[in-house]
């Protein structure tokens, strides 16, 4: 597990700044190293979770982060510590607003399949917080091991709100409504309420029996009950076989969930460029070559698309984030992924002239796109001209964005002559008096960039430069 928040004030503190809200534990980093404090009050639930096999179960079927203990002496504070985990670290915290669809369906099924193996085990989840997945590739992992407690006979499944409003809600509206709908998620960090989910729901859906029972009749419930901190539900005995059948149903309701990427413009950009078939493999044997001189571990591909040069960075062995606006192109690439077995790209949803804000508590619960960057290379192919052109992003910001990053980019440069340059000004008024090679080689070295390789795209206008940022 890494870091999620990289705010000064974690640096300073050593404790994770979006680390607060669980009395049972808290996520803190030493020495670059992110550890896990263990308070006295959850021993009892912990050695029941260890004891149970449970862990060692999910560990092995890749649901759950392994971890090991450290000496107690590693505690951030020693008078509050019971127990000091070092759990596996992770290179990248990314958000349920950054997932496409058929990630944050993964992830609401691994969440629902570890509650029902906990249930088996005696055990239960006590949350059901989106934020406590993550993704290996494109496979989710779970990395709060403190959230399995002891069950208590009788008693509901506790987190199933929150599974409702992290997930279900989301997954709902997007399926039926949007798939844009998940962007909500950035806004709504508690999730989609359930009652506002059910008034944005057609009609229609309460003839699915799920989603009328989870959502329809639960906001009916919460209506009626008002906010009693749930006294109502805590009052019934649920028998552990209807709490299993309430996992089942919710994971059946989930399954039944389904949204098709259809052909958009992002999604199919990749077969529909100015390139030939000459010049399309004479980018790639370039993108390859300028990659590997430019070393390093992690790549970002901004603007992946479906992945055709994130596979190309992940053949050199580099671990690659391949970020894109369009969320049919990140589900196309996800789902081809899942199918190939390739555990080294994971594909997210971002909007570069709109990236994911630090937010939540303080503004330092969720750290911005840019505190959470481990990039040693950006990877950003016909990507310029839709920032500059597209959003009106002067070439200089653009520049001084991508240096905040990483230390080394390999760009496209697509000129005034490339047709999808002319497709871009075609219907509006042409003001990019800066938009010329000159003045892209300007914005950049002025922006702190050192060239350190230009290369012509063979049967191409096109023109591929490596920079390496000088400080």
């Amino acid at each position: 597990m890494t870091d999620p928040a990289s705010h000064p004030a974690a640096a300073q503190a050593g404790r994770d700044p979006g680390s607060w809200r669980d009395p049972s534990g808290f996520v803190f980093r030493r020495d670059g190293t992110v550890l896990r404090q263990i308070a006295p009050a959850f021993t009892a639930d912990w050695e029941a979770y260890l004891t149970s096999g449970l862990h060692e179960r999910l560990v092995k079927a890749g649901s759950v982060l392994a971890f090991e203990d450290v000496p107690l002496e590693q505690a951030l504070d020693a008078a509050t510590a019971w127990r000091v985990i070092r759990p596996e670290q992770l290179d990248l915290i990314s958000y349920p607003y950054e997932w496409s669809f058929g990630q944050l369906k993964d992830a609401a099924l691994l969440t629902l399949d570890a509650q029902a193996k906990a249930l088996a085990a005696g055990l239960s989840l006590r949350d059901a917080s989106a934020y406590n997945i993550q993704f290996r590739g494109t496979t989710p992992v779970l990395i709060d091991s403190l959230s399995f407690e002891r069950h208590e006979p009788g008693a509901p499944w506790v987190a199933y709100r929150q599974f409702c409003e992290h997930f279900l809600a989301p997954l709902a509206l997007m399926s039926i409504r949007d798939v844009r709908v998940g962007r909500m998620l950035r806004s709504l960090v508690d999730g989609i309420p359930i009652d506002l989910a059910a008034s944005l729901l057609p009609g229609r859906s309460k003839a699915r029996f799920g989603l009328l029972t989870h959502l329809h009749l639960h906001a009916r419930s919460q209506r009626q009950h008002g906010d009693d901190g749930g006294a109502s539900a805590k009052a019934v005995s649920i028998p552990k076989e209807r709490l299993a059948a309430l996992i089942g149903n919710l994971r059946s309701t989930v399954v039944g969930l389904r949204w098709e990427p259809g052909g958009t413009e992002w999604a199919d950009y990749a077969d529909n460029t100015s390139y030939t078939d000459a010049a399309t493999a004479a980018k790639a044997r370039l993108v390859e070559s300028l990659l590997r001189d430019a070393g390093g571990d992690v790549v970002w591909d901004l603007g992946a698309n479906t992945g055709r040069y994130s596979a190309i960075a992940a053949g050199l062995g580099r671990r690659v984030v391949a970020w894109d606006i369009d969320p049919a192109a990140v589900e196309r690439h996800h789902r081809a992924l899942k199918g190939s077995g390739e555990t080294r790209i994971t594909p997210l949803l971002i909007d570069l002239a709109d990236p994911s804000p630090a937010q939540g508590w303080a503004l330092t619960e969720r750290a911005s796109l840019v505190a959470r960057s481990n990039a040693d290379v950006l990877l950003a192919l016909a990507l310029v001209h839709h920032l500059a052109i597209g959003r009106n992003v002067p070439l200089p910001m653009i520049a001084s964005f991508f240096a905040e990053l990483a230390p080394d980019l390999v760009l496209e440069w697509v000129p005034r002559a490339d047709v999808m340059v002319r497709k871009l000004l075609s219907g509006r008024k042409d003001i990019f008096d800066g938009y010329h090679e000159d003045g892209f080689r300007a914005a950049f070295e002025g922006a702190g960039w050192a060239l350190c390789a230009r290369e012509p795209i063979e049967n191409s206008p096109r023109v591929l430069y490596r920079f390496r940022r000088r400080s």
